[in-house]
Formats: structure tokens, sequence, C-alpha cells
């Protein structure tokens, strides 16, 4: 079985970098061939050409909710969420995407798996997160690497 380990967000932007951060810890620690480790800044429509073709994936990103603490680890499955519960403003959402490329007979993960640290920080220009999500960050990597031993 393939599985693609995607690191989302801005590498520029504060909390924003986490999946990058978060997607380079485990390339030190996972060294295994059928697992795919990519960091990519790119949303909606653009993941779906990344995601092709793996049997798995396990997406890394931030998410704002509006209600949660910064540094907060999520985990869901697109299933549980409704298209317009994430939104982003540079392009369609991954919800939308994701039942769109399904749609189009694209071949997708049949399972995806989302871990989403909340930020606080998303719009300075820094490499490096906050305390909270900097600390959230080895944590959620070790939720990854027991996610693709189940």
């Amino acid at each position: 079985m393939t599985t693609l380990v995607l690191g989302l967000g801005n590498p520029s932007l504060s909390d924003d970098s986490l999946g990058f951060h978060v997607a380079s810890l485990l390339r030190e620690n996972i060294k295994q061939f059928e697992i795919t480790i990519v960091q990519a800044s790119v949303a909606g429509l653009d993941v779906l050409e990344l995601l092709a073709g793996y049997d798995k994936a396990i997406i890394i990103d931030a998410i704002q909710t509006g209600a949660g603490q910064a540094g907060r680890i999520y985990r869901f499955k697109p299933q549980e969420i409704a298209a317009g519960e994430i939104s982003t403003p540079h392009d369609i959402n991954f919800i939308t995407a994701l039942e769109l490329g399904y749609k189009l007979g694209l071949t997708l993960p049949p399972e995806i798996v989302i871990f989403a640290i909340e930020a606080g920080d998303v719009t300075s220009c820094q490499e490096t997160c906050s305390q909270a999500v900097n600390e959230a960050i080895p944590v959620c990597a070790d939720m990854v690497i027991q996610e693709l031993q189940r």
C-alpha cells in the first residue's frame, strides 16, 4: 500500500507553516519505501494532483475554527465535514475539490485522514510558529506515525 503524507501551508507565514514543520520532522523519522512525504503550498484543485495514485493520504495543515485554542490538534476524515465548513479565500475548498475529483473519476486515495492544528498567527512573515503551535508539532508527528502503523 502506498501512502502519501502531505504537509500543506506557506513556509513563510508563521503558524501556516506548521504542515511543513510536521512533514520535515516525519521525514527525519520515517524511512519506509512505500511512504512518500511531500511539502506543498497548494490548495483546492491543486491538491488533487498530489493525491492521485496513492492508496492512502494523510494531510497535515493549519486550521482556524474561530473557537479553538492555538495548538489544538484535530483528526478527521473528509466525509466527517461538509463542503462549506472549511473554506479558503484562495480557491475552492478541499472538500469540494475532493468531491469533484471523485465525480470526475480521478484515481484518488480511498482513505484520507486529515490532521489539522489550530493556528493562531497565519499572517506574520516568519518561518517559525507560535509557541503553542510549535509545541503541538511533535505531538502531531507522533499521531501521524500512529496512523501509519494502523
